[in-house]
């Protein structure tokens, strides 16, 4: 076992070893990867295709574009209500509420099927709530569960089952709807995605709730904070700055790998491929030291990116879609697990001892989802079909944005 020793004097592992006791998982925490897991399962097969059942049933990226607009407009305010419902009851009554809700919405889209196009707008409406309350619910549960010693290698562990979930969804589900030479096969995949939203509520119960005496919500208090803890403002700048990539990267990248395959099936068999180079991703930031050097980290990231939307500027095919999804998959885990885990530490010295966690979660879904819709709104402006030369540009502009993260966070 290598080591190296440290700013304070401690030595510290840098390869493979046995984990020391501080960084190990608890049991809650091992449950909140089996619940998420289970969810993501369901996820990565319904969310996926999703997108690309509406274009599918549209042909029209505007149709794509105002539905997850209208997604990331309504996630915030369901944090702030989830905040809400949190401070008074608990975590795990947003977190439970969001997984319902979810599952309910793809039961509705298996009812709907073909409608869906027509009623994007309030399908559109009901998911970001629902969503809303699921991250705000698990986002806190992560924080809870987690400790600064083990937060950065809980982090990461949740992306490599995060994104191990996502290995068989999209293979599963593109092989479904192969399968069934139809639209029909969509409808399969919602259902059984519903299914997995149902076994994570009910394991959700094996993660219990806790009785706190602080059930205030300071969410109307978070200008003040803003104004004395300029720290936490530019943290949350940079989520704003992260928001404006994953807007477009959100639904885009599976509705150009079908136009350049031409085939479902080989969609989801690509989505495997781009989550095992993910999971590999995480899995060496879990191995790693507790405390990264986060700034590198996302400068790293920021330029793995670029230069993977400029093979995009060169030509829209598939070997520069398939080159550009390779260089997001390595390193967009890289930027998302280090600014989480530095803004996780962040929250820890705002001011009451930690009481102001929801509020930051709440604050921080406001930021990323700013982000999402501006890039989402510029795309709609510049680039109205997949054939317009203004596509790979806005998407390159929003990748070089990336950058800023360097400037807006400190180690």
């Amino acid at each position: 076992m290598k080591a190296e020793i440290g700013l304070h004097g401690k030595s510290r592992r840098t390869g493979p070893g046995p984990i020391a006791p501080e960084r190990r998982l608890g049991k809650d925490a091992v449950t909140a990867l089996l619940i998420h897991g289970c969810f993501q399962f369901g996820a990565s097969m319904s969310g996926l295709f999703l997108n690309l059942y509406l274009w599918r049933l549209t042909q029209d990226l505007y149709v794509n574009g105002i539905y997850n607009i209208i997604v990331f407009l309504f996630t915030p305010l369901a944090f702030a209500v989830g905040g809400k419902i949190t401070k008074l009851k608990d975590r795990m009554v947003t977190y439970r509420l969001g997984i319902v809700m979810i599952a309910v919405f793809y039961l509705l889209v298996v009812l709907a099927q073909e409608h869906v196009a027509a009623w994007y707008v309030p399908f559109a409406i009901f998911n970001g709530i629902a969503g809303g309350f699921y991250w705000t619910g698990y986002l806190v549960l992560m924080y809870d569960v987690s400790t600064e010693q083990n937060r950065v290698r809980f982090l990461a562990v949740n992306m490599v089952v995060f994104n191990s979930a996502g290995l068989i969804g999209p293979a599963l589900a593109g092989f479904m709807i192969h399968l069934s030479g139809g639209l029909q096969g969509y409808v399969f995949v919602f259902l059984l995605a519903f299914l997995m939203f149902v076994a994570a509520s009910v394991i959700s119960f094996r993660i219990p709730m806790i009785v706190s005496h602080h059930k205030a919500y300071y969410l109307r208090l978070v200008g003040l904070v803003m104004r004395r803890n300029g720290l936490w403002v530019k943290g949350l700048a940079a989520f704003l700055v992260l928001g404006l990539f994953q807007g477009i990267m959100l639904f885009l990248p599976n509705i150009l790998l079908f136009q350049t395959v031409g085939r479902e099936d080989l969609v989801g068999y690509l989505g495997v491929f781009f989550s095992a180079l993910t999971v590999g991703t995480g899995y060496v930031i879990s191995r790693r030291v507790g405390k990264e050097p986060v700034r590198k980290f996302v400068l790293y990231s920021s330029a793995g990116i670029v230069l993977g939307a400029a093979f995009l500027l060169y030509d829209v095919r598939v070997w520069t879609v398939i080159v550009f999804m390779i260089t997001f998959s390595i390193c967009n885990p890289l930027a998302v697990n280090t600014l989480t885990s530095y803004y996780y530490g962040l929250i820890g010295k705002l001011p009451l001892k930690g009481q102001l966690r929801v509020e930051s979660v709440v604050m921080r879904e406001t930021f990323l989802n700013t982000g999402r819709v501006v890039s989402i709104v510029l795309l709609l402006c510049f680039a109205g079909d997949l054939t317009s030369i203004w596509l790979p540009i806005v998407l390159a502009v929003m990748a070089v944005c990336q950058f800023a993260l360097f400037w807006l966070i400190r180690e």
